[in-house]
């Protein structure tokens, strides 16, 4: 490190967890950072002031004047320029830390292209806002062997735990499927606030600078439960894998293939065809939910 960056760091390496040897491995470490929103926004700004040599931000979203409450990195200049996330996430980490280098990749996150995502990463940081993404992270963190940290928040309550793929149970240990699309609160129905973020985000950086500088005997092994409104915190402690997990167990990763996501969609479409045929408007053939599921494939080529 030159003069002017170790003055930068002065403080951090005084830390007893890092010092000037955890600061060259930052500075030598990459992340890949899904979503760029509140959680994202705010994991992005730890780790450039960290000294993580290279972040990649991934975020397909625009700013828009309702995330700047909670999303830390933009302000209003952004929300007029219509800026994508990744692209100002990018601009600000450059203002910040010039020695870090952002990556934007402003694309949807699919089966398609999450494993080459994440394949260069040392660690693979949530900050989705949707359980979709979270599964297909969890395919591809544990087929790839590459340890990721999970986090979500929303209201005043927010979850984190953090994987080690062959080491810890995996997403799907803990939570073998996601949610019925629509039956979970999001922002935009049970509405954030900045605290909860803000505690979420620390956790799961505080979790991302112990990989990067390989002091995994110092994560929390748990699953973590807070609600700041209520005053409460609950510590869920991370045991064996589920022997029958699809995911770390049996190798079978079915969010990497397009078919898990897109039969959901399907039962959806069934679910709501089948009301209309019970109320005598549309009639159905009886085999159409195996029809369905046996033309996976053929449906996701034509969506």
């Amino acid at each position: 490190m030159n003069a002017p960056i170790s003055e930068r760091y002065s403080r951090q390496t005084l830390f007893y967890g890092l010092g000037k040897t955890g600061q060259a491995r930052l500075a030598d470490s990459h992340v890949a950072l899904f979503g760029c929103g509140a959680l994202g926004a705010m994991h992005a700004e730890m780790l450039a002031r960290a000294g993580v040599g290279r972040i990649r931000l991934i975020d397909r979203d625009f700013i828009e004047a309702s995330n700047l409450h909670r999303q830390i990195m933009y302000d209003e200049s952004d929300v007029a320029s219509r800026l994508p996330k990744a692209v100002a996430a990018a601009e600000r980490i450059a203002r910040i830390n010039s020695e870090v280098k952002a990556e934007p990749i402003v694309k949807d996150i699919n089966y398609a292209n999450v494993e080459e995502l994440i394949r260069d990463a040392d660690v693979v940081l949530d900050g989705a806002d949707n359980f979709e993404v979270r599964y297909l992270l969890n395919d591809a963190a544990v087929k790839l062997g590459k340890p990721w940290v999970y986090g979500a928040a929303v209201s005043a309550h927010g979850l984190q735990m953090t994987i080690r793929p062959g080491v810890t149970p995996c997403l799907r240990c803990v939570f073998p499927d996601p949610p019925p699309p629509g039956t979970s609160p999001t922002c935009d129905t049970s509405g954030v606030i900045l605290p909860i973020i803000a505690a979420i985000s620390a956790y799961q950086v505080t979790e991302t600078l112990k990989l990067l500088t390989g002091q995994e005997d110092k994560l929390h092994g748990a699953l973590l439960q807070f609600d700041v409104w209520q005053n409460s915190f609950t510590r869920l402690k991370l045991r064996e894998r589920t022997p029958d997990c699809p995911a770390c167990q049996q190798g079978k990763f079915e969010f990497l293939t397009g078919h898990t996501v897109i039969f959901r969609d399907i039962l959806t479409i069934v679910q709501h065809i089948r009301q209309a045929s019970g109320s005598g408007t549309l009639q159905l053939p009886n085999n159409f939910d195996a029809w369905a599921g046996e033309n996976i494939r053929f449906v996701w080529r034509i969506r």
